[in-house]
């Protein structure tokens, strides 16, 4: 039973990747879902290394598309920052992506520089051993 489970609901290739002009995109993303912010996921455009998770609101959204460099919204400090903008470690957006329920954005970025405030290439640098 298992075996017929798994071959009814293989993973199938994207074929072709739906594409939005940016006014469209903007409509459809869900902003309001949590409170103005939606995740956004950075990867390195080149190794495909996840490097950090922000949060972005419309106004930081429409900034990185118009500057094509990374913008969030700081919930810590409740104000806009581009990621780069006093460390010089800029993320210049060559791809920006929203997944099936339009809730969170992924950007493929070339870094210049680390991305974490530690110095580290990705702010994922922390792993889970297994206990013996």
């Amino acid at each position: 039973m298992k075996d017929d489970y798994n071959k009814s609901n293989e993973l199938k290739k994207i074929e072709k990747f739906e594409e939005f002009e940016k006014e469209d995109l903007l409509s459809k993303i869900s902003f309001e879902k949590s409170n103005g912010l939606v995740p956004a996921i950075v990867q390195d455009m080149e190794s495909k290394k996840v490097l950090m998770l922000a949060y972005m609101n419309k106004p930081a959204f429409l900034r990185t598309l118009e500057t094509k460099k990374a913008c969030f919204w700081s919930r810590s400090r409740k104000k806009p920052w581009m990621k780069g903008e006093s460390s010089g470690n800029f993320l210049f957006v060559q791809e920006l992506m929203v997944d099936c329920d339009f809730d969170t954005i992924l950007l493929l970025v070339n870094p210049v520089g680390p991305v974490c405030h530690t110095g580290n290439v990705s702010c994922f640098f922390r792993k889970m051993v297994n206990e013996k």
